[in-house]
């Protein structure tokens, strides 16, 4: 990674988490709307999504056998958080939009609304990038895959 890099991430991730703190942490905040259930709904959104971008990232390293430099087409497996390879080309990047997508609306601030959308134009960019590499590296590469959101993006 570069150097760069390195900094835009810290900036994004410290500072946006310095924002959201700060709003969920006023005295003026105010719980969600509807309560525990949003709250427990978006806790359970959070997980699920975070559990899918572990399972993608696992897939991913099994892909290429060890000390291999082989490169293959990603392609769902038996695990039904895999099966969103049917429909993107980096479900990783699904998986982690729809985490912080589920934290907004847990918390239910604006800030964590414009992190997540934040998130999704950067992973937008990573993805449309590898979405290419993997059309132009492999012919058979499935043609109604998009890069990150189903049947969109």
């Amino acid at each position: 990674m570069p150097l760069s890099n390195l900094f835009k991430n810290c900036f994004y991730y410290w500072g946006f988490a310095c924002l959201v703190g700060y709003f969920v942490n006023h005295p003026l905040y105010t719980p969600p709307v509807f309560g525990s259930a949003q709250i427990g709904l978006g806790l359970f959104g959070f997980m699920i999504c975070e559990y899918g971008n572990f399972a993608i990232h696992s897939h991913l390293r099994d892909l290429r056998p060890a000390g291999s430099t082989e490169r293959r087409i990603p392609l769902p497996s038996t695990n039904p958080f895999t099966w969103l390879f049917n429909y993107v080309s980096c479900p990783n990047y699904t998986y982690e939009v729809g985490a912080w997508l589920s934290f907004a609306g847990m918390t239910q601030t604006l800030t964590a609304g414009i992190f997540a959308l934040v998130g999704l134009g950067q992973m937008a960019v990573w993805a449309l990038g590898k979405h290419r590499n993997y059309k132009r590296e492999f012919r058979d590469y499935p043609k109604k895959r998009k890069s990150i959101l189903p049947f969109l993006i």
